[in-house]
């Protein structure tokens, strides 16, 4: 039996604070950077746990909802990173594991990362293409402009506008082009502009920077409100060989601010040249129509019927006569071929008439019922019965019949 003495005998919970405590007096692992690949990984209550493992161990790991807001790009499975943390012991399950306040992909910037993984995202959605970009407006009355009221963007797009285009209204939507917070108030500018309908193309942008600068344009929800915008959207953002995911999204991409004022205004020495040259086309095609219209009207004049009217009335007055009096000749045989017919029609039913039949010496017995009698047994001794001659009617009265 082992004695107290011998050894102490420690519950569990003593044993793992133990260790635990071992773990949180050792400098090392309060402040460790690990290089491994990331496996499952979950996600659950806002927290992210996962694995980080090898060639020879894996080690668990759990970034809490407090870090995972600073990571900007999205941990995967599969992905090389390094993460930055220290190292505990958790007693219920008495494992030790990694807790990553930082997180890096391995090989390339966090940001950078970031950028790869939003973009192919949206690019998977649709908001890149081109089918849905609108159109700028050829002469916009009022520009709205989404920047830092004390940049030189701001400075850039009223020159350009002013020279450009003076009957321009511009208006200012003042916002935070970099830092926390840029992204959401930039995509507040787009809502505002969108309720108020105050502009007719919006210029959202400012100068050059890093990438850190720079990065409020890569936000998604700044993307997604430039999508939705029912307004043209310009990206301005001052530079010339890298993109945003905001110049993917917005209907137009300018490489600088003074580029998107160009793009959203005319220029009115070129508009007005424009127009000039548009007039002297006018006039020239209505010219040539003038011309044209000019001569068909002398050849219509120099036909016969513009010369003498009266010589072609003359012509149709008589092809008039002359139609009028083949209609009556017409009309006049057709009612004589008519009353021919007619007549025959009358000989030939006179010919079958029974009046006729009578006039030749015959006549015809009817009964008291006004029936004709057609045989000798269709009247009785004693009836009276009404001949029907040509010129009349004689009642008799049957004195007998004999049948033949």
């Amino acid at each position: 039996m082992i004695s107290e003495r011998e050894c102490p005998i420690l519950t569990v919970s003593q044993i793992t604070q133990y260790i635990k405590s071992m773990f949180s007096s050792d400098v090392l692992v309060q402040s460790i950077s690990v290089r491994g690949e990331i496996s499952n990984l979950v996600e659950r209550g806002g927290h992210m746990y996962m694995t980080l493992k090898d060639d020879g161990a894996v080690i668990k790991a759990v970034i809490f909802r407090t870090s995972l807001s600073r990571i900007k790009f999205r941990p995967e499975n599969s992905m090389n990173v390094v993460a930055h943390g220290r190292i505990n012991v958790y007693e219920q399950s008495g494992q030790y594991q990694l807790y990553i306040d930082m997180l890096e992909p391995e090989g390339i910037g966090a940001l950078a990362k970031a950028y790869e993984q939003l973009k192919k995202k949206l690019e998977a959605e649709g908001l890149f293409d081109a089918k849905y970009k609108k159109k700028l407006p050829q002469i916009p009355k009022t520009v709205g402009v989404i920047t830092s009221p004390a940049g030189a963007a701001v400075r850039d797009i009223i020159n350009i506008m002013t020279r450009r285009f003076p009957s321009a209204k511009m208006l200012l939507y003042p916002s935070l082009v970099q830092g926390d917070g840029a992204a959401k108030q930039l995509a507040e500018g787009l809502r505002y502009f969108n309720r108020t309908k105050s502009v007719d193309v919006i210029i959202i942008g400012r100068g050059g920077g890093s990438i850190e600068d720079l990065w409020a344009f890569n936000d998604e929800n700044l993307a997604r409100e430039i999508f939705a915008s029912k307004i043209p959207v310009i990206s301005a953002v001052g530079h010339e060989s890298d993109f945003t995911i905001c110049d993917f999204v917005a209907d137009m991409r300018a490489p600088t601010p003074s580029a998107a004022a160009e793009l959203a205004v005319p220029d009115l020495t070129e508009l007005s040249a424009r127009i000039l040259t548009l007039e002297s086309r006018l006039k020239t095609a209505l010219s040539g129509r003038i011309n044209r219209a000019r001569k068909e009207l002398d050849s219509l004049m120099s036909r016969r019927v513009m010369r003498s009217p009266s010589v072609i009335l003359d012509d149709k007055n008589m092809r008039l006569a002359n139609a009028s009096e083949k209609l009556d000749a017409a009309y006049g045989k057709m009612i004589s071929d008519k009353k021919a017919e007619f007549s025959r029609k009358i000989s030939q039913l006179e010919a079958l008439s029974p009046l006729a039949v009578l006039s030749r010496g015959y006549s015809m017995a009817f009964d008291e019922k006004e029936t004709l009698v057609k045989s000798v047994s269709d009247v009785k001794s004693g009836e009276k019965i009404t001949l029907r001659v040509s010129d009349g009617r004689i009642i008799a009265e049957v004195c007998g019949a004999v049948k033949e």
